[in-house]
């Protein structure tokens, strides 16, 4: 040890007392450690290089003041050149003679300026330089989160006009909840990148996390307002205002952090920030719900890490053995050492890994018990004209065609088809690379539509199979009928891979074979506007019950022993199937025209609803009640709800609700569905208990007009159901809007108090209603 420093009390009778103090919190830049005590007093220390001592000192400003400082950090600005020093006033005379006066060599070694900010219980930022402590930047209430951040004392005049009104008509019970949230931790870095520009965040008692982008802004009325000053202000005001960082703004950016819990002011650091873990940067928020926050293009991503409950601490770690790592402890007391994934691409909404195909992938879906993903792939592939032509079904067809072409170089022509196949791929344990198991083809002219793994029970072992159905079509022009064929698959249990799936069975049938499922062991098959119902002898499949569709069906879906399917111009029907009589019955369908894209069951709890997506980008959901009136006896499905999504929903997923803590009292059979969008877009639509869904859809009510529109586009009007045109009853508004409620949190926090009490209810109350649906919903 080469040296022991330790801290008392500083009490007015400083002789008597020296009960000595422990630190609650260090900072550190080179060569300074800011040390926040358990008191809420400061210290720096100043390390000396020459000698290599440490030596402290309180700083005068705050030991003179009576405001009790509730959270600190240390800022090293550092660089060729600065940023925050583009910030001052008097920028362009420091810069303009450093050039003149140094030549190359300024901008070839490293400068650097360090700030302390701190910040105060009243919720007052303050950036300080340090050693001197000489305040140059002061935020009257940063706690509130406004939307931009400027300097107080440089625009004095105008503030204390707009701000001095609504101060006394603050209602207590507001005024008692904002008191109570305070900064507990302060961070501000800039990352790399030749015009990044530094970032501050402040996380408050309430778990949520401020975060504010830096800027400069030289304002015209800089001049303007400094000329009536200039004759009362003395010239010590003056200079002290040109060293301020005037031209400094800071700007809100949302960042979708939800760990709703209270921190006290003492707890341990929760933000740690990192240069370089596996090539990215960015901070990581410790905690019972770590999130890492990476900084890809001056754009945060935000990726909570659920795997390992809450983390205590975390720290990088870079060496021979663990190249850009990381050390974390878990709340258990297990500690750590991992790397990132490399094969994953954290620069988007949640970690993306591709996989290349070089086709186009139609559909996929997942065979659980060897983790296979079979998909149906097509290959654009060029034919010449002549061989297209012969091999086309209908041979007078072909001839015919052919003599009409066959005048000069025509035949030469060639032709692009697109060859289908179903491949199935796995993903390589050691490698973590994808890979093709098996490759099933198509024949020519022979579309793949769908394919479903389906587990049939055979009647002549009464044992459950798993198979993999394939259902195509052949394409071959208007004037040829249309045919299509099922073939069924197994899978064998060898790892040998030359023979992964077998055929046992392939049959033709009129129509093209658009969708299958399996029904309580039997077979559903939708062959164009038929769907048949098979049962599986083992190795043949016969026909047990039917029911006629109107045009053409574009999905079907199964839960106990009804079926919902979508036709493509006559919306959705919902059958159920009885075993003793073997038929297939309609108990409701819609009755309006609509173009269905995708349908699915939205459990929740005991209820069942009938979601479906069309054409005109709407999502309705629908539910059978044949008890009442308007439902004509039970044969028409009323509307539940119905919302313009704005993009072609082509496939829904149902996945389980997670548990959380706010919505575990009441059902446990909780769906939600994950779906995907023709723009490249997932969404969730998720189910909601009845008292939430009153309380949110009145703040939804009042942030259509609290929080400005994008483009000036109204959120209401244009969630919508837009018919297009068509005669279409409006169904009632039951679905609630997130993506407008999460503008609440950017609100400033005596808007979201003030909002909060006019529907009746808590800030905290809704940010909790928040968290529970972001983890409810996180399936990815």
């Amino acid at each position: 040890m080469t040296q022991e420093l330790t801290f008392t009390m500083h009490t007015s009778e400083s002789s008597l007392s020296s009960e000595p103090l422990a630190a609650a919190c260090a900072s550190i830049a080179d060569p300074y450690v800011l040390l926040k005590m358990v008191d809420g007093t400061i210290r720096l220390l100043i390390g000396d290089h020459s000698t290599c001592t440490i030596s402290f000192n309180a700083p005068a400003v705050f030991a003179s003041s009576s405001e009790q400082i509730s959270s600190c950090t240390l800022y090293h600005d550092r660089g060729p050149e600065p940023w925050l020093r583009k910030a001052r006033t008097d920028a362009w005379l420091s810069t303009g003679i450093g050039e003149v006066t140094d030549g190359n060599d300024s901008s070839s070694h490293d400068q650097s300026d360090i700030y302390c900010i701190i910040c105060y219980e009243s919720g007052k930022l303050e950036f300080f330089e340090v050693p001197s402590f000489k305040c140059v930047f002061s935020v009257e209430n940063f706690v509130s989160g406004p939307a931009i951040l400027f300097d107080d004392v440089s625009h004095i005049s105008t503030k204390d006009s707009v701000i001095g009104v609504p101060d006394a008509t603050k209602v207590s019970v507001k005024k008692e909840e904002a008191n109570n949230i305070k900064i507990v931790e302060l961070a501000m870095h800039r990352w790399s990148g030749q015009f990044s520009r530094p970032f501050l965040f402040g996380l408050l008692n309430d778990g949520t996390l401020l975060c504010y982008h830096a800027y400069c802004y030289e304002g015209s009325e800089r001049s303007a307002r400094s000329a009536p000053l200039s004759p009362h202000s003395s010239s010590d005001l003056d200079s002290a205002s040109d060293s301020r960082l005037r031209n400094l703004r800071f700007r809100r950016v949302s960042i979708d952090v939800s760990s709703r819990d209270d921190i006290s002011s003492f707890a341990r650091p929760r933000i740690t920030i990192f240069n370089n873990v596996g090539g990215y940067e960015g901070l990581f928020v410790g905690g019972p719900r770590p999130t890492w926050v990476f900084v890809c293009r001056q754009r945060f991503r935000v990726h909570p890490q659920l795997c390992d409950g809450p983390i205590v601490a975390f720290t990088v770690l870079h060496n021979v053995n663990c190249c850009r790592g990381l050390i974390y402890v878990t709340s258990q007391g297990f500690l750590k050492i991992c790397q990132l994934p490399s094969a994953y691409n954290y620069d988007n909404y949640w970690p993306v890994q591709k996989v290349p195909l070089h086709g186009t992938p139609h559909q996929v879906t997942y065979y659980p018990e060897q983790s296979l993903y079979p998909l149906i792939v097509s290959v654009p592939v060029v034919r010449p004209l002549t061989q297209v032509l012969s091999s086309m079904a209908d041979q007078e067809l072909g001839l015919h065609i052919e003599n009409d072409v066959a005048v000069g170089d025509d035949l030469q022509k060639v032709y692009t088809v697109d060859e289908f196949e179903v491949r199935i791929m796995g993903l390589e344990k050691p490698s973590g690379r994808w890979e093709t198991r098996f490759t099933i083809p198509m024949q020519p002219f022979e579309n793949a539509l769908t394919v479903r793994i389906v587990t049939l029970q055979s009647t002549s072992t009464k044992e459950n199979e798993t198979l993999m159905a394939i259902g195509t079509a052949y394409v071959q022009g208007e004037d040829v009928a249309a045919r299509g064929r099922v073939l069924l698959f197994s899978f064998s249990n060898s790892e040998n891979s030359q023979n992964l799936v077998t055929e046992v069975y392939s049959k033709e049938s009129k129509g093209a074979v658009s969708a299958v499922a399996s029904l309580q062991g039997h077979l559903l098959i939708a062959s164009g506007p038929k769907i048949t119902l098979n049962k599986w002898t083992g190795s043949e499949l016969t026909a047990v019950a039917f029911y006629d569709a109107p045009l053409h069906v574009v999905s079907l879906n199964i839960v106990k022993n009804f079926v919902l399917f979508g036709d493509i111009h006559k919306s959705i029907y919902f059958l159920s199937w009885k075993e003793q009589g073997s038929q297939l019955s309609l108990l409701a369908k819609d009755f309006g025209s609509l173009d269905s894209f995708a349908t699915e069951f939205l459990i929740d709890g005991s209820t069942l609803s009938l979601v479906v997506s069309d054409s005109d980008k709407n999502v309705q959901i629908f539910y059978y009640a044949p008890k009442m009136v308007e439902s004509w006896k039970g044969q028409k499905l009323l509307s539940r709800a119905e919302f313009h999504v704005g993009a072609h929903v082509s496939k829904f997923l149902r996945l389980q609700m997670l548990p959380t803590q706010g919505l575990v009292s009441e059902k446990t059979n909780r769906f939600a569905l994950v779906f995907g969008t023709l723009d490249g877009g997932i969404g969730c639509i998720a189910p909601v208990d009845e008292l939430t869904f009153r309380r949110l859809q009145s703040l939804q009510r009042k942030l259509v007009d609290a929080v400005s529109h994008v483009c000036g586009l109204n959120p209401r009007s244009f969630r919508h159901f837009n018919s297009n045109g068509k005669a279409h009853r409006p169904g009632p508004d039951n679905i609630i809007d997130f993506e407008l409620l999460s503008h609440f949190e950017m609100l400033s926090l005596e808007e979201q108090l003030d909002i909060a009490q006019q529907i009746g209810t808590t800030r905290s109350q809704i940010l909790s209603n928040f968290s529970d649906f972001s983890l409810g919903t996180s399936f990815l």
